[in-house]
C-alpha cells in the first residue's frame, strides 16, 4: 500500500493484464503521463464509479488513452527511426574512420546516454578509437558531452533524448 493511494499499482496491473493477454507484445504501455495530464477527469470518472457505479464512462476514458498513448509511441518510434537514418547518413561524409563512428553512433542508438567505457566494452573497441570516435559525433552535433568533467565523461544522444521527453513536461 502506498499513502497517496493504489493508482501506481492498478497502472502497473493494467499494462500487465494487457501483456498477459497477449494485447501488447511487452508491457510498455505507459498511462501514467495520460492520467497526469488529465488529472481532473481522471479523478471525476473515479468518483463517478464509486457514487453512481459508471464503469462505462472510465473505461471510454481509459481506452481513449491507450489509443493515444499507444499512437504516440508509434509516432515517437518512427521519429526516431528517421532521425537514426538522417545522422547515419551524416556520419557516413566524414571520410576513413566512419566504420569506427558508426560502431559509436550504433551504441547510441540502443542507449542514449553513454560513458567512453560503456561504449568500449559494447563494441570492443579500444578507448582510444571509442574516444575518436565520439569526438567526430560530437563535431557532427549529434552527442554532447554533460558533465563538463575532464575523466568519467557522459555523452547524450540529445535529438534522441528531446525526442524521448516530449510531451513529458507538466
Amino acid at each position: 500500500m502506498f499513502l497517496d493511494g493504489n493508482g501506481r499499482i492498478g497502472r502497473l496491473l493494467i499494462a500487465y493484464i494487457l501483456h498477459h493477454d497477449k494485447l501488447l507484445s511487452q508491457p510498455l504501455l505507459y498511462l501514467s503521463l495520460y492520467f497526469k495530464q488529465h488529472k481532473a477527469e481522471y479523478y471525476h470518472l473515479l468518483d463517478l464509479i464509486r457514487t453512481e457505479g459508471d464503469w462505462e464512462a472510465w473505461l471510454d476514458f481509459f481506452l481513449e488513452g491507450v489509443e493515444l498513448i499507444a499512437s504516440n509511441a508509434v509516432e515517437t518510434a518512427k521519429r526516431l527511426l528517421s532521425l537514426f537514418q538522417q545522422d547515419e547518413q551524416k556520419i557516413t561524409t566524414i571520410g576513413r574512420s566512419v566504420s569506427t563512428a558508426l560502431w559509436v553512433f550504433r551504441v547510441l542508438c540502443e542507449r542514449p546516454l553513454v560513458t567512453l567505457n560503456q561504449v568500449s566494452e559494447a563494441t570492443g573497441l579500444s578507448f582510444p578509437a571509442v574516444s575518436k570516435g565520439i569526438r567526430q559525433l560530437e563535431e557532427l552535433h549529434i552527442v554532447r558531452e554533460i558533465t563538463g568533467q575532464q575523466r568519467n565523461r557522459v555523452f547524450a544522444y540529445h535529438q534522441y533524448l528531446s525526442i524521448l521527453s516530449e510531451g513529458t513536461e507538466l
